[in-house]
């Protein structure tokens, strides 16, 4: 699930979310660690240019951070960055960053990355908005090898060139997955090729199996075998029957009504779903993760 309190976006924040904070986030990551969660996701924006901010608010946690304070409150649970915009930054300089969270968290980083779709933040940081992503194809590359088994990495690119620099500590996974975000062609063919998992960006169900079935084609016609993470973001659920207004999208019912529904994702190919529950506090929500983990996850 993609955390909340860490973005607040009015397109998906609770209203209680505004007076949350660390606290919150503890209890909120320590519930889906307990009701076996695959991952907990944070987001990332440096900076939200005024003519956005009534939409997107300005409240966005720096996901290393945040993914890094979670690390130490949770014992299994995966983390998440959905999605880091890593043509903001220097590839070594992410490197750094997340070789370090994986390698205090034993291995429990899934990189998520992504464009980004803010031409200010792209500007202020010297960034060429228009390029974004070429940079982004590039930066994928040079984090391969920076977040690599070596301790030296190697890579020459036409934007980032770099050997001879050494950078301890590494992962301590051999291989970081990295999740490409995004649904346009040009995120669509990126996933497929440069990444090992997908994340859609709100994609309806009927979408779905035409862009699933691109990537597979994509892959096939560039000879890429191995494994490879097929996600979904879910319908907003609430688990039994709420006593208020969770809105006309939201899936609700019976834990077997609710696993009925999601199965349909698998039948697609999908591989993982992301959930978000509506709620009225942490307490509900909390109790909604505990409901979904007991009652609906072992039904899917």
């Amino acid at each position: 699930m993609q955390l909340p309190v860490q973005s607040q976006s009015t397109i998906y924040a609770e209203s209680w979310e505004a007076g949350a904070g660390p606290d919150d986030l503890v209890a909120i990551a320590r519930a889906a660690d307990r009701a076996g969660f695959a991952y907990v996701a944070a987001c990332d924006h440096v900076a939200i240019p005024r003519r956005l901010a009534s939409a997107m608010s300005t409240v966005w946690y720096d996901p290393v951070a945040t993914l890094a304070f979670l690390a130490s409150a949770t014992e299994r649970v995966r983390l998440l960055s959905h999605v880091a915009i890593v043509g903001l930054r220097h590839p070594l300089l992410t490197a750094k960053q997340y070789a370090t969270l994986d390698h205090l968290s034993e291995g429990r980083l899934i990189l998520g990355v992504g464009a980004g779709h803010v031409q200010e933040e792209f500007e202020v940081l010297g960034v060429d908005f228009e390029r974004r992503g070429f940079v982004l194809d590039e930066t994928i590359d040079a984090l391969r090898a920076a977040l690599g088994p070596d301790e030296f990495p190697e890579h020459h690119g036409k934007l980032h060139d770099f050997e001879g620099l050494g950078q301890l500590p590494r992962p301590a996974q051999e291989r970081v997955p990295v999740w490409v975000g995004g649904s346009s062609p040009a995120a669509l063919r990126r996933a497929a090729l440069k990444g090992d998992g997908w994340l859609p960006q709100g994609d309806p169900r009927d979408r779905l199996p035409a862009q699933i079935a691109r990537i597979r084609r994509l892959r096939e016609e560039a000879g890429i075998k191995g494994p490879y993470t097929v996600g979904a973001i879910a319908e907003p659920l609430y688990v039994g029957t709420p006593a208020w207004d969770v809105g006309r999208r939201t899936l609700t019912g019976r834990p077997a009504a609710l696993a009925e529904s999601l199965r349909a994702y698998r039948a697609m190919g999908v591989d993982q779903i992301q959930v978000r529950f509506r709620s009225r506090s942490r307490a509900e929500l909390t109790d909604q993760i505990a409901a979904f983990g007991a009652e609906v996850g072992p039904l899917l």
